[in-house]
């Protein structure tokens, strides 16, 4: 809302008012606001994500509002909100549409192509869960979709009954499902165009739906023998007779007993084939019935539907809609309410053509009971004998009806006679709205409070909202919505499931429009002077809205539904003046509701007071005297104008309102203003002041009410007054004050050319005043007479009013009157005479000489002599005459009479005709009065009679728009005084527009005539612009191809841009093609960005051709302008001749599509171009060969710019000492060169064969190099997909809901209390218990809860440690009263960002560590709250990704000791070596049965036992949780050689290597165990080697150097999961498996050029990345979207994150980087970067070393994206940074995206959270013991009991409640003594 103006202007009696929408922002302030509804709201909108892939149809679920779209090759799962939840494809596919059903039994033998399925059916079997989708590709075969996730459930294709329709239109067929009860299955009536193929789909058919999607009776008929069938077909006959015969089913409904279906079909007696004379073809519109039941189609009954209205017939079906008739609509329609009534949209006429289709349309309604009160009485009229079945493309000859003696009821069924039946007459609709410009194209209709309400949809994509009312009281359209951009709305609309939206569609859009948008209707009036039965105003709250939105709109006078409930106010006084404060003014309301809450007054923001209100009557005072001030802003005015405001205190909004003015006499200065006023302003004569106070006027006669009384001037006849003569001015005037003692008298003052005047004045009596005798004057000649400004003022400046606007004419009679003529032509007032003496203009006394040598207009003297032609106009005409000749000069009479007759041109007198053709030349004669010589004048000048032609005309060709300018030559054409134009026969008369006109030209007279002849020929168009591209300055060539483009002279090419339009010039080459230079961009240097633009606009302007001004189809782009760069920081760059200069810049080369971006350069070195070559940084320029300073000129487009200038000096010549000087120089030179050469030739040898030795290091090492790479590269490629095909089918083993939230919760602890029941002695019990229920009610008061956390967290003693286990108990004891958590939570948070803001802390570090027990709170809220998302939607990702990254780590080596392997994300774990090793396979025999076949595992020669045992159990337990399996540990692996051979391998034993002090664990290749070896998994035994080492290992090397790394809690680093080496402390030695520590230095540093750089292996780490990129992808896609994979957005992210929002308002927070910041911390940091590095706290999992070090580093991506600072990256930066830097950028638009798109989610309202946490509590109730999380808070409360009992004394409202009292009674009952 715009600020309200503090002032009004005011017209005389009304001060404009503004009304009461208007309300400013500065009232606002007081609290007087009013609620605004949005009226443009944005509309919820899914728009097709290809615009090939149109919409076809739509379904809603009426149980959850879900909507599902059918599209070309998709069907959409949307929300109610339009979000996309899941997309099914359907296509394209190969097909051929010649190739017939099913493809099983007939192969097609057509070229098959890919193609798109349209959607033609789309129908919800709510029975079975399901949605029909059935499409356009193999001749209509249908889909069946689950409708939770779109998953297919069948797709019957095998059979021909399940091929429903060839026709490829998206509105070709129809279906409705009827159900028959719950033991009958339901059937599909199915009715289809059959697009000529009637032998192959039956027009109308009942099928049968199957409980099993895949069966093979799906769309069987429902019965089917040789004669008879659930069908009908079209008879090949009527193809005869119509050939392109066939029926388009536009709706389909069930009701009643019957299924209906509304077709438009052709009349037979349509065009007879191959007649040459072939009619239109006419259409009718027909309701098609059939009985639920009839298997026979003996039912089948159609009959004529039209509309009629204003005489005019609409016959063409658009769109029909089943609803029921409201109460009002039912009594005009003479049926109950509650009745079916079908809406109907029909065309005007009979005729369908596309091309030039009718836009008339019409809105009717059709009660069905008339329908089938109609179909009745013809069934009995058959039954009876009477007519014909009249059905003609069913029974192409006339069969009569036979007779039959039965009664037909409402419900006949027919017989297998005299079926099927049609009836020839047509059932008129009720018309009640039809559209003459904008074609109605779709219905949908529902009833509101007994109001039928109608929306229908049009070719431009708006929505009409209609109120049916019926034929009595009309149809009102109250509402026209632009719904869609681009039309028309398709025939599919549907209501939300609770009828406030309208879901309407066009081909690229679905669009969610409110059934009502009351909020736009701002007043009262406007509100229910709508029309829209929805809305109503709401008094007190001064809104339209629904009744029910309206708080206690039942109560009397609260809520208005009709104009006449409106509130009334007015005011009395309804005026004061701005002097008067304090006025009692008492306001009168009309239509009030009870006001016993009270009322306040606003005068806008000026003044607010309480209001008494006494019945209907409201007394308040006007503003104070402190306020006023603030009114009189504009002294100008007399008038303020205010509006008066009435405030209900209840609700804090102004509900009614009236005008009030404040007035101001005082800025009055003249009695007749200020006694006009319309406000109780009087004149004070003898103080000269206007006032609203009488009693401040001095004297009872100085007082004036009455204008007449007022002192002024009267109306004077001219006041003439002659320059520099003496003359008295005599003034008449009424009321003349006498002046008082001690004022000064009158005087006239007269402004003379801008000087003042004052000349004394003698008052005679009060009705007249002299001005003394004075002269005037007033300087030039210019101006023959002055009006000047006369006023009459006494006492100095008190002046009398003039009304009158008398004046003072100042004149002078010689100015501007040098002539006799002149002179007596001047005003007889003025008493100038003509002074013949003198020859002068002059007053009579001013002339010396005798009165007989005056010459005055009235005297016997007053015709001058000798007159004077100066000038003749034109001097030349034809001879055939008609040209009006003027003539100028002097002293040539003072009226026409005195020369009329006397005119002679060339000796032709005027008054002839016919001119003599002898006579060509002449004088013109001009005699005045008579024709003697003193009063004869004679032009020097002759006139010219004479003959005009035409030549030729050009150009003789043009468009038919016009606008082409044509030159016609001839001689003699500048004749005469008027030239026209004419074509005889105008093209708009021709027969197409086009052709030959013939063009005369007429000059005065003389009509010329000769075959002239110009062409319009059609207008030029426009096909190809090349190329689509310039730069912002333009000037570029653009080569343009069309047609017809010679006939135009002056192309032009345009471009608009931001309402500024610039344009260029075109050189047309043929008729086909011309060259434009391209026009400027319009936008400012300044404003220019370094982006691409496209202009609004972009075309041509050729004459008046319209439809090239804008080209719909131009993709014109304008680049950014080359810029170039300075020569030098001088300005100045010296080279030498022939030195290539470089021109910097950028944009040298535009981005154009196909890299076709060249620009045509010129760059002038003084005046001599230069040779280019171009790239898009650098013009290098191959400078002339020149010397001397030369300016540098770049020219480019429109741009010329110079960067500088060129120096170019040669070499200064040498003289021949200098020459000879060089040249001794020289040789000697050479000698020593020579000598040097020699020298270094023997030193060369040497140094090569080092270089050769060297090479070859180098060579060995690039090669082994590249070896690695291409290694690397190639697991890359084959890796993926053994990766992906492994991953499918396992099944994911989810920990249930208590260990999940416990291994979160109390992160390492196994066996927590809260898991047992409270353990206390037997004799305490009872107390203890007690005392913990107490304590329990404290807990659940949010002062203690609030209190107990705030006292905990300023103990210094408090340990982040004890934080995070409060904030885990609490929220334990809180599961079962999540809304009471949440509650908690909030106000926490709320506390920490104040407190976080306060400290000045960066707002970013919030929730950033967990310092605070509401951080953990809230990870543990979230925990809670996002189980079920995890097991639903983002747990498969994340199994799948730890499934993944342990069977890639698997498949290289690992290191058993330091965790490091082969394959890995991270740095720190990666192996740096060359390991050879190879892949075996061993078939193991199964644990638990040994009789059952071997499992074949693979595994690798280097692996430890222990990690064999590991694999081979993965093997055998494949889909088994962890904590379910056998354990390594527990078994001993048994190799199996053959001959009952048995040995059992251990990673230490008796044979194991030991070198130095290095012991290495032993692998299969220590025990030469060969490929496809038999190996056993046995129970543990325990042998003598074991015995021996049991110092150095314990059980075996898994359970030592795995329990280094085991863990199960929230890991801190790398470092601290990395197993660390140390020498057993009795023997020193140390144990290694495949590389040896680093840090042990046992490694001495080789021969540099044998070794392999380390860093080389850094390689693997993208290619273990690469083939984790999918998986690491699909985890964080899930993660960043709202709607995945059917699972919606859980709650409590958007909850969180709306409460996060809110937070950053209320503290003024609005960088959108802090807040992303708070979003990720809140939910990533704190939660997802949890679960991520620890699966298992998720899944019943072990969790490696490795693996473990893998997910860190996805981890730390995780973090990054998520992040909003730049990752700037170097050489130095980690390994995991470079690893993911160019995926990063990707997944941050991922998380701004889903933040983006949660922020515009519907908010979530306190009612449905509570519900939902509700929910979540019941289902999870008694997963902890209360008791005992209670009694481990209890812990704290007996730490710091003194702390807690103090803060709760200090606080009021736990002092009110006695908290310290009762948490005493906690005390006493658990330390109790029994």
């Amino acid at each position: 809302m715009a600020p309200f103006p503090l002032k009004w202007a005011c017209v005389t009696l009304c001060c404009l008012f503004r009304p009461l929408e208007a309300l400013s922002a500065s009232l606002a302030s007081s609290k007087l606001q009013q609620p605004t509804a949005a009226v443009a709201e944005e509309y919820s909108t899914f728009r097709a994500e290809n615009p090939e892939w149109t919409f076809n149809h739509l379904a809603v679920d009426v149980r959850n509002g879900n909507v599902y779209l059918g599209a070309v090759n998709r069907i959409y799962k949307l929300s109610s909100t339009l979000e996309l939840q899941v997309s099914h494809q359907t296509g394209p596919d190969e097909d051929n549409r010649k190739c017939y059903p099913p493809r099983i039994v007939q192969p097609c033998s057509e070229p098959l192509a890919l193609t798109n399925n349209v959607n033609k059916m789309l129908l919800m079997d709510y029975r079975e869960n399901r949605l029909l989708a059935c499409g356009s590709l193999y001749q209509g075969i249908c889909k069946l979709l689950r409708l939770d996730d779109l998953f297919k459930l069948g797709e019957p294709s095998h059979r021909k009954e399940h091929y429903l329709s060839g026709a490829n239109e998206s509105g070709s067929v129809f279906g409705v499902i009827v159900s028959y009860g719950d033991s009958a299955p339901d059937r599909l009536f199915v009715a289809t165009a059959v697009d000529g193929k009637p032998e192959y789909f039956p027009t109308i058919s009942s099928r049968k739906l199957a409980r099993n999607s895949e069966a093979d009776g799906m769309f069987a008929y429902v019965f089917h023998d040789e004669f008879v069938a659930s069908m009908i077909k079209i008879p090949s006959d009527t193809f005869t007779v119509v050939p392109d015969f066939d029926i388009y089913y536009v709706y389909g409904f069930a009701s009643g007993n019957f299924v209906y279906f509304l077709t438009l079909q052709p009349e037979m007696g349509g065009p007879v084939a191959g007649s040459s004379t072939a009619r239109e073809q006419v259409y009718t519109s027909k309701l098609v019935r059939l009985c639920k039941d009839d298997t026979a189609f003996n039912s089948y009954v159609e009959v004529p539907l039209g509309c009629v209205k204003a005489g005019v017939e609409y016959r063409l079906l658009q769109a029909a809609y089943l609803s029921e008739a409201g109460a009002i609509l039912a009594r005009s329609l003479g049926v109950a309410p509650g009745d079916h009534v079908l809406y109907a949209v029909f065309s005007k006429g009979q005729k369908r053509r596309p091309r030039e289709e009718s836009q008339e349309s019409a809105l009717c309604v059709f009660a069905l009971r008339d329908i089938n009160e109609r179909i009745k009485e013809r069934l009995q009229s058959c039954y009876k004998g009477e007519g014909t079945l009249d059905l003609a493309w069913l029974k192409v000859k006339d069969i009569p009806c036979s007779s039959a003696l039965l009664s037909i009821d409402d419900n006949f069924c027919g017989l297998d006679m005299n079926a099927p039946l049609g009836v020839s007459e047509m059932v008129r609709g009720v018309p009640l709205l039809s559209e003459g410009t904008d074609k109605m194209t779709s219905v949908i209709a529902y009833v509101y409070k007994n109001h039928s309400l109608a929306f229908v949809g049009t070719k431009s994509g708006c929505l009409k909202k209609i109120r049916v009312d019926g034929p009595s009281h009309g149809a009102l359209q109250y509402e026209t919505v632009q719904v869609v951009e681009n039309g028309p709305i398709l025939r599919d609309m549907a209501f939300s499931t609770d009828h406030h939206f309208l879901y309407v569609m066009s081909d690229t859009q679905l669009t969610r429009v409110p059934v009502e948008v009351c909020g736009q209707y701002s007043t009262c009036s406007k509100c229910l002077g709508s029309g829209d039965p929805h809305c109503g105003w709401c008094v007190l709250h001064n809104m339209c809205t629904r009744k029910e939105k309206c708080e206690r709109s039942l109560e009397p006078r609260r809520f208005a539904s009709d104009v006449k409930q409106c509130v009334h106010l007015s005011v009395h006084p309804n005026n004061i003046s701005v002097s008067q404060y304090s006025v009692m003014l008492v306001l009168e309301a009309h239509n009030v509701p009870e006001l016993s809450a009270g009322v306040n007054c606003t005068f806008e923001d000026l003044a607010e007071m309480d209001g008494f209100v006494e019945g209907n009557r409201i007394k308040c005072s006007s503003p104070a005297e402190k306020e006023v001030p603030r009114i009189i802003v504009d002294k100008g005015k007399d008038c303020f104008g205010w509006e008066l405001y009435l405030k209900s205190k209840e609700t804090g909004l102004a509900f009614a309102n009236t005008s009030f003015v404040f007035y101001n006499c005082s800025v009055h200065r003249s009695c007749l203003s200020c006694v006009s006023s319309p406000y109780r302003c009087h004149w004070c004569k003898y103080r000269h002041m206007c006032t609203h106070d009488p009693r401040s006027c001095s004297f009872q006669e100085g007082r004036v009410k009455q204008p007449e009384e007022c002192p002024q001037l009267l109306p004077a006849e001219r006041i003439l007054v002659p320059v520099n003569v003496v003359k008295p001015i005599t003034l008449r005037a009424r009321n003349l004050p006498q002046p008082q003692s001690g004022q000064r008298g009158y005087e006239c003052v007269l402004i003379i050319q801008g000087l003042e005047h004052r000349v004394p004045a003698l008052r005679f009596n009060s009705s007249s005043i002299q001005c003394q005798n004075t002269s005037y004057s007033y300087d030039g000649m210019e101006m023959s007479s002055l009006p000047v400004e006369l006023t009459v003022i006494w006492n100095g400046d008190f002046s009398i009013d003039n009304p009158a606007q008398n004046k003072v004419h100042l004149y002078k009679c010689d100015a501007r009157r040098d002539s006799c003529g002149l002179c007596l032509k001047a005003d007889p007032l003025f008493g100038c005479v003509w002074c013949n003496g003198e020859k002068r203009c002059t007053l009579k006394q001013h002339c010396p000489h005798p009165e007989s040598q005056w010459l005055q207009p009235s005297g016997p003297n007053s015709k001058c002599t000798h007159p004077k032609i100066t000038q003749i106009t034109p001097l030349r005409g034809p001879r055939e005459g008609g040209t009006l000749v003027t003539i100028r000069g002097e002293n040539l009479g003072l009226d026409f009479r005195e020369i009329q007759g006397h005119v002679k041109v060339a000796e032709v007198d005027l008054a002839f005709e016919q001119l003599p053709k002898s006579q060509y030349a002449g004088n013109v004669q001009v005699c005045v009065g008579n024709c003697r010589p003193e009063f004869m004048a004679t032009s020097f000048k002759y006139y010219y009679f004479v003959v005009p032609k035409l030549l030729h005309l050009k150009p003789s060709r043009g468009p038919v728009s016009g606008g082409t300018i044509v030159n016609i030559t001839g001689s003699n054409l500048d004749a005469g005084s008027n030239v026209s134009i004419m074509n005889m026969n105008h093209y708009c008369a021709s027969l197409n527009g086009y052709g030959n006109v013939t063009v005369s030209v007429a000059v005065d007279k003389a009509h010329l005539q000769k075959d002239l002849r110009f062409e319009y020929v059609e207008d030029p168009t426009i096909l190809k612009l090349e190329p689509e591209w310039s730069i912002f300055s333009g000037n570029t060539p653009v080569t343009v191809t069309g047609t017809n483009l010679d006939i135009i002279q002056n192309p032009l090419i345009r471009a608009k841009y931001n309402g500024l339009e610039s344009v260029n010039t075109c050189r047309v080459l043929s008729s086909t093609a011309m060259l434009c230079q391209a026009p400027g961009l319009p936008v400012s240097l300044s404003r220019q960005r370094e982006v691409a633009e496209r202009p609004d606009e972009f075309g041509f302007v050729l004459d008046e051709v319209r439809a090239v001004l804008a080209l719909n189809t131009s993709s014109f782009v304008y680049y950014p302008n080359p810029v170039f760069e300075p020569l030098s920081a001088s300005g100045v760059l010296e080279l030498k001749p022939g030195s290539t200069i470089i021109l910097k810049g950028r944009n040298f080369l535009p981005p154009a599509p196909g890299g076709n971006g060249k620009l045509n350069y010129t760059v002038l070195i003084g005046e001599k171009p230069c040779a280019l070559t171009v790239s898009d940084t650098q013009l290098l320029c191959e400078s002339p060969n020149q010397t001397g300073r030369h300016k540098v000129v770049a020219r480019v487009g429109g741009i010329e710019f110079s960067p500088g200038v060129v120096d170019i000096s040669s070499d200064s010549p040498l003289s021949s000492t200098a020459i000879i000087s060089i040249a001794g120089a020289g040789a000697l030179l050479i000698l020593f060169i020579v000598v040097v050469l020699i020298a270094y030739k023997r030193k060369s040898r040497e140094s090569d064969l080092t270089l050769k030795r060297l090479q070859m290091q180098m060579d060995n090492l690039e090669s082994r190099v590249a070896l690695e790479c291409k290694e690397a590269f190639a697991e890359l490629q084959t890796d993926i997909h053994e990766l992906t095909s492994d991953l499918d089918g396992a099944g994911i083993p989810f920990l249930d809901y208590r260990t999940y939230t416990m291994r979160v919760l109390f992160p390492g602890i196994e066996e927590h209390p809260v898991l047992r029941d409270l353990e206390v002695p037997g004799y305490r019990q009872e107390q203890v218990e007690k005392g913990l229920k107490l304590f329990g009610q404290l807990i659940n008061n949010k002062v203690f809860l609030l209190s107990f956390i705030r006292t905990l967290e300023s103990q210094r003693s408090f340990s982040m440690r004890d934080r995070g286990n409060v904030a885990s108990l609490i929220m334990t004891v809180l599961q079962s009263k999540l809304e009471y958590a949440t509650d908690v939570l909030k106000q926490l948070l709320s506390d920490l960002i104040h407190k976080n803001l306060e400290s000045k802390n960066h707002p970013k570090l919030l929730l950033r560590r967990t310092e605070s027990v509401a951080e953990k709170m809230l990870t543990n809220w979230f925990t809670f709250l996002l189980y079920k998302f995890l097991k639903e939607c983002a747990g498969e990702p994340l199994f799948s990704l730890f499934c993944a990254i342990k069977q890639q780590m698997e498949k290289g080596p690992i290191d058993a000791v330091t965790g490091e392997a082969r394959y890995s994300l991270s740095e720190d774990k990666l192996i740096r070596q060359q390991i050879d090793y190879k892949t075996l396979v061993v078939n193991c025999i199964h644990p638990d049965n040994e009789k059952s076949p071997e499992i074949q595992v693979k595994v690798l020669n280097c692996d430890t036992i222990s990690q064999v045992k590991e694999k081979i159990l993965d093997a055998i337990y494949k889909n088994v949780p962890f904590s379910h399996r056998q354990k390594a540990s527990d078994m001993d692996l048994e190799w199996r050689p053959g001959r009952g051979a048995r040995v059992i391998l251990q990673d230490e034993d008796a044979s194991t290597k030991i070198e130095g002090d290095w012991k290495r664990l032993n692998t299969l290749t220590h025990y030469q165990v060969p490929d496809n070896s038999v190996v056993a998994l046995v129970p543990k035994q325990v042998m003598v080697y074991n015995s021996v080492n049991n110092s150095t290992v314990s059980r075996t090397s898994a359970s030592k150097y795995e329990n280094m790394i085991k863990y199960t809690g929230s890991p801190d680093s790398l470092r601290s999961r990395t197993p660390m080496i140390t020498p057993d402390l009795e023997s020193g030695v140390k144990v290694w498996h495949l590389v040896k520590n680093h840090e042990h230095g046992d490694q001495k540093e080789g021969d540099r050029g044998s070794k392999m750089v380390s860093e080389i292996y850094l390689t693997r780490l993208l290619a273990t990345k690469g083939t984790l990129q999918k998986f690491v992808d699909d985890l964080f896609e899930t993660i960043f979207s709202t709607a995945h994979r059917g699972s919606a957005l859980p709650l409590a992210i958007k909850y969180m994150f709306d409460f996060l929002d809110e937070q950053a308002d209320k503290h003024g927070i609005h960088d959108p980087h802090v807040r992303h910041t708070w979003k990720s911390n809140c939910l990533p940091l704190r939660f997802w970067v949890n679960v991520i590095k620890n699966p298992q706290f998720v899944f019943d999992i072990h969790k490696s070393s490795i693996t473990d070090a893998c997910l860190s580093v996805v981890a730390q991506t995780f973090m990054d994206s998520c992040s909003t600072s730049e990752h700037r990256l170097g050489k130095d930066s980690p390994s995991n940074k470079l690893l993911y830097a160019k995926d990063i950028p990707s997944y941050k638009s991922w998380v701004e995206r889903y933040y983006s798109d949660i922020g515009r989610m519907p908010a979530i309202s306190d009612q449905d959270m509570n519900a939902y946490l509700a929910e979540q509590s019941r289902m999870h109730t008694n997963e902890f013991n209360t008791l005992s999380s209670l009694s481990e808070i209890y812990c704290y409360v007996g730490k710091y009991s003194e702390e807690i009992v103090d803060a709760l004394e200090q606080d009021d409202s736990a002092r009110k409640q006695r908290l310290a009292y009762k948490l005493e009674q906690v005390v006493a009952f658990m330390s109790l003594e029994s």
